[in-house]
Formats: C-alpha cells, sequence, structure tokens
C-alpha cells in the first residue's frame, strides 16, 4: 500500500491565521504555500513544504521544498536543481486533460483541479498514471468529496490538496486522513505444530510513540514469508505496570512488516514507523520512540495455514508475553501447546533487504548509474517511496558495489 499524501492549500492564508494553528496540530503531511512564507521560523518541520512558484527567479530562494507551478519551464528548472516538481493544472476542457495526459509524467507529482463534478476524468487520469512514478493530487474543498476521491475506481488518486476553511472539515478531514492510511490485511488462523525452548538469546521490545489498544500487536516472523500477531502490553500484569505503548516483540533476527516492506527488529531506531495490527487485520503506521534489546531465554513457536504454509516466530520465553488468536483470545507464551491456534500472515518471501526483489531494485540501479550518483532522498523523490525503503536500496546497492559506503 502506498501512503496517500494529504496536502493543506494555504496560500492566501497568513501564518498566525486559527486556521493554520489547527493544521499544524493535525495528520496533513505537506503544506502549499506563496513564496513570501518560506523560511519562517513558525512553519512545522514535520510537514513537508511546496511553494507555488509564478516567477523563475523565484527558485534561486527556495531549497527542500516541491516546486509547484503551472509553467514548465520553471519546472524544469526545478528539476534542474534537483528540486522535487509538481504539475498544476486547472482542468476544464479535454484538450487540459490531454496536456495532463502528455507531460504529466515528467514531473514528480501532478496536481490537478476540477471544476465539473463528475469523477470520470479522475478515472481517466488515474487509469493513465497507474504506472507511472508520478503522484497524482486532485484539490477537494470537504470532507465528503475526499472520501470519493480516495475511492474512485477502488484505487483513488494517490492524494489529495485539501482548500476548505472550516474548522469542523479540517478536524474530520485529519481523522480522513488516519483512516485512509490504514491497511486491510488478510489475517489466518495459524494452527501451533511445533514448539521449542532454544535457550538465551536476544530479544528486542519495541516502544511506540501510541497507545496500543488491546487487540493490536506487531508482526513478527522469523521470515518474509509471515508472521505471527505478538500482541501490545496491554493485559493484566500481577507485578508490574502495564506499558501501553510497548509490543515485546521477539528476536533480534526478526522481521515485522511496514505495510508491503519487512524491517529487521535489529535494525529499528527512534523515528522510524513500523505497523500495528489489530485481530481484525488493521494495519496502522505508528513510530518507534526506543528499542530495547536484552538477553533472555527464547521459545521458537511454528505454525502452519490450512494450505499447508508454516511461519515461526522467536519469542521471549516468559508467561507475560502475549500472543493473540482468533476473536481476540490472548495467549501467554510459556503456555501454548500443539494445536492451539494463533493469527498469523502468510505472504510471499522473496525479498531483499526487505523489499521484493523485482519491484525496485532494478529501476533503482539503472537511475543510479545513469545519474552517476545516488542517495536515499533522491530515490524517494524518483520512486515515490519511504525513507525506509529508499535506504535499502541504497544498502543493496552498496553490497553490490554499485555506490560507495556513505561518509
Amino acid at each position: 500500500m502506498k501512503k496517500r499524501e494529504v496536502w493543506f492549500d494555504a496560500r492566501d492564508l497568513e501564518l498566525d491565521n486559527n486556521i493554520l494553528s489547527l493544521v499544524f496540530e493535525k495528520n496533513f503531511d505537506h503544506l502549499l504555500i506563496r513564496p513570501e512564507l518560506y523560511k519562517k521560523e513558525i512553519l512545522p518541520k514535520r510537514m513537508s513544504i511546496a511553494v507555488h512558484v509564478e516567477k523563475i527567479e523565484q527558485l534561486d530562494e527556495l531549497e527542500d521544498v516541491i516546486i509547484f507551478s503551472e509553467n514548465e519551464e520553471i519546472l524544469r528548472e526545478a528539476k534542474e536543481k534537483d528540486l522535487p516538481s509538481a504539475l498544476f493544472k486547472v482542468i476544464t476542457n479535454k484538450d487540459d486533460l490531454e496536456y495532463v495526459y502528455k507531460n504529466g509524467a515528467f514531473y514528480d507529482y501532478v496536481c490537478v483541479l476540477f471544476y465539473e463534478t463528475t469523477n470520470i476524468p479522475l478515472e481517466l487520469l488515474i487509469a493513465a498514471f497507474q504506472k507511472k512514478n508520478c503522484v497524482l493530487m486532485k484539490f477537494v474543498n470537504n470532507v465528503q468529496d475526499a472520501e470519493i476521491v480516495f475511492g474512485v475506481m477502488e484505487k483513488g488518486s494517490d492524494g489529495i490538496i485539501f482548500t476548505s476553511r472550516e474548522m469542523m472539515e479540517i478536524e474530520e478531514m485529519s481523522k480522513l486522513i488516519e483512516k485512509a492510511n490504514q491497511v486491510q490485511l488478510n489475517l489466518e488462523t495459524g494452527k501451533v505444530v511445533d514448539i521449542k525452548h532454544i535457550g538465551m538469546g536476544c530479544r528486542v521490545c519495541v516502544d511506540t510513540t501510541s497507545i496500543l489498544d488491546k487487540n493490536e500487536g506487531m508482526l513478527i516472523g522469523s521470515t518474509s514469508t509471515g508472521g505471527i500477531l505478538i500482541s501490545s502490553e496491554t493485559h493484566h500484569l500481577p507485578y508490574m505496570e502495564l506499558r501501553p505503548f510497548r509490543v515485546n516483540a521477539g528476536a533480534v533476527h526478526s522481521y515485522t512488516w511496514f505495510f508491503d516492506e519487512t524491517i529487521y527488529l535489529s535494525e529499528l531506531k527512534s523515528g522510524m514507523q513500523v505497523m500495528a495490527v489489530n485481530t481484525e487485520g488493521r494495519g496502522r503506521a505508528v513510530s518507534v520512540g526506543r528499542k530495547k534489546m536484552e538477553i533472555r531465554p527464547l521459545l521458537k513457536i511454528e505454525v502452519e495455514s490450512k494450505s499447508g504454509k508454516r511461519i515461526n516466530v522467536i519469542v521471549q520465553d516468559d508467561w507475560h508475553i502475549r500472543i493473540l488468536g482468533p476473536k481476540g483470545k490472548v495467549h501467554n507464551a510459556s503456555a501454548i501447546k500443539i494445536g492451539d491456534e494463533l493469527l498469523a500472515y502468510f505472504c510471499e518471501g522473496g525479498r531483499h533487504v526487505g523489499i521484493k526483489i523485482d519491484e525496485f531494485l532494478e529501476e533503482a540501479i539503472d537511475f543510479v548509474v545513469s545519474n552517476n550518483q545516488g542517495s536515499a532522498s533522491m530515490l524517494q523523490r524518483k520512486f515515490k517511496i519511504g525513507f525506509n525503503r529508499a535506504a535499502r536500496l541504497i544498502d543493496s546497492m552498496e553490497e553490490r558495489g554499485i555506490v560507495g559506503p556513505s561518509e
């Protein structure tokens, strides 16, 4: 699943406006501004900034921003400066639509404003750009329209640019952003077929910056072919306070999942994102606050799906480690028996540094070689992927000797 981008259009607002104070506290991840607001200290560091540029000389003052413009000369100059580019086009007729078909794929973003209420032009653009590396954005001014845009052709646009000035609409849009960036996984019942006490080893606790629910945890597995749902620390413990932000995840070699990526527990760092999953298979992004690695006795649990696939997880060998089963049943790790049923996620393996081998690696190698340079930020902009994935692609190319070690 690709994360939906949601920009807030602030081009007509001053930074001390109450509307922006609210936006800065909500889930919007990009801010679209006019050039004179650039470099203002009040701009939140967590948000990416897009600047509407109308004169080419304005580019000289801009760095680390997305250049938003209807002027292709400005956008070409932005690309020369290695700045992300966003083509803006108002669509009023067929000629406008064909212009976007023809030129949109040259830029990082295509931002379209429709005056007609029909979604047919948007459907045509979604179909045209679904295999392109540009991000398709549509202007909307209310939450109802945003919900429709996200659902068009079951895929929806890659993102929206929100223009409402109503406080309640902004509050509701923030809730929709959180919902839109969740994923539905197909969790299956895995029957326990083997249990083994394997002695001492290093296990990882993941402390997130979110409060997790009792039916939430993380998918943890020894291989990229699947993981078992390890519960958050939200169930009664007789000798200690609960830590509802924590998952006592598993052995240091284990994988966890972030949507369609896998990440080694050993590689998690403060600020990275992982996926919290509930017993209904609903996944959401949460941030890592810290990880704790300690030597503990370990237990290997292997399960089998109805189709005969087997996966395993290695967890701390202790009663207080909880593993979730169908209908939210909570199992204590050290009390699990052969035949017990646990919730598991079975998927395709064949990954390299957490990414399906054939997904981006070959394209990324061609891109880096043709540009005679490469960095995670360059790959992020080119392929519209997260930092975790981009960094792992660079690591993979370093292993192959395509790029040198970072300095």
